[in-house]
């Protein structure tokens, strides 16, 4: 008779022990889990929606508080006044005097020449001709100050002279605009004694007089000028520029006449 082995059984205690088996395996797995989810906690890597103290609030805040633009700034008192149009710094700035370009005008503490302050002389031009109808009148500041000559030299040719010389109008450069002349310094007025045979006369005296800012006003009496010659042969196409301190420019209005 023949027997077939049969399986050994397994009872209820090998049972309960592979229950226990595998209760002990979870617990040590949950271990696990706990002390993972501590040491994130430890070392600071969890993140957090809550903003810290040195975080702003909002995207875009600053951390600091901007001073108010209508405070003063904490050096205190005001700055520098600015005069308008001008970019002067300093306070009550001004662009100082006004000063005219060239030899013209000068400034503004100039004030008008006195005859007793200029050396004045008649000259021929040029000066080998022979006869004396270009003279070249010269004044010279032998003062201790700047002055102005205004418009052009009153002229009188000779004692008996009706009228003083006519002035040429366009020989003024710059209409308006006193000459000035500092210490030392010379201004020049060019002179036609005669135009052409028209009721010809001897002047034996030649003066000027000074104008002062308005045309036609008086500054100081007559100055006596020298004689370049003894006697000068003058008609009524005499005629007389304005000051200017270039002798050629005056000498070009009268040469060719």
């Amino acid at each position: 008779m023949k027997t077939s082995a049969r399986p050994p059984h397994r009872g209820r205690g090998h049972r309960r022990t592979c229950v226990a088996g595998a209760a002990l395996i979870a617990a040590l797995l949950g271990a696990t889990a706990c002390e993972s989810d501590g040491d994130d906690g430890a070392n600071g890597s969890a993140t957090t929606d809550r903003p810290s103290a040195s975080t702003p609030a909002e995207p875009g805040a600053s951390s600091s508080a901007e001073p108010d633009a209508k405070t003063p700034a904490a050096t205190g008192g005001p700055g520098p006044a600015t005069s308008r149009g001008t970019g002067s710094t300093e306070p009550g700035g001004s662009s100082g005097a006004t000063r005219t370009g060239g030899d013209r005008g000068g400034t503004a503490a100039a004030k008008a020449c006195a005859p007793d302050a200029l050396a004045v002389s008649a000259t021929k031009e040029p000066a080998d001709s022979k006869e004396a109808r270009h003279l070249l009148l010269t004044v010279q500041n032998a003062g201790d100050t700047a002055c102005e000559l205004y418009h052009y030299p009153r002229v009188r040719l000779g004692a008996d002279a009706r009228t003083t010389v006519p002035v040429i109008p366009d020989s003024d450069p710059d209409p308006g605009v006193p000459v000035t002349i500092a210490p030392g310094e010379e201004a020049y007025a060019a002179l036609l004694v005669s135009g052409g045979a028209r009721d010809e006369y001897e002047a034996t005296s030649l003066t000027l007089s000074l104008q002062g800012p308005e045309p036609g006003s008086g500054a100081g009496g007559p100055i006596d000028v020298p004689m370049p010659v003894q006697t000068l042969y003058a008609d009524d196409g005499q005629l007389v520029t304005h000051w200017t301190t270039a002798s050629g420019l005056a000498l070009d209005f009268i040469m060719s006449r």
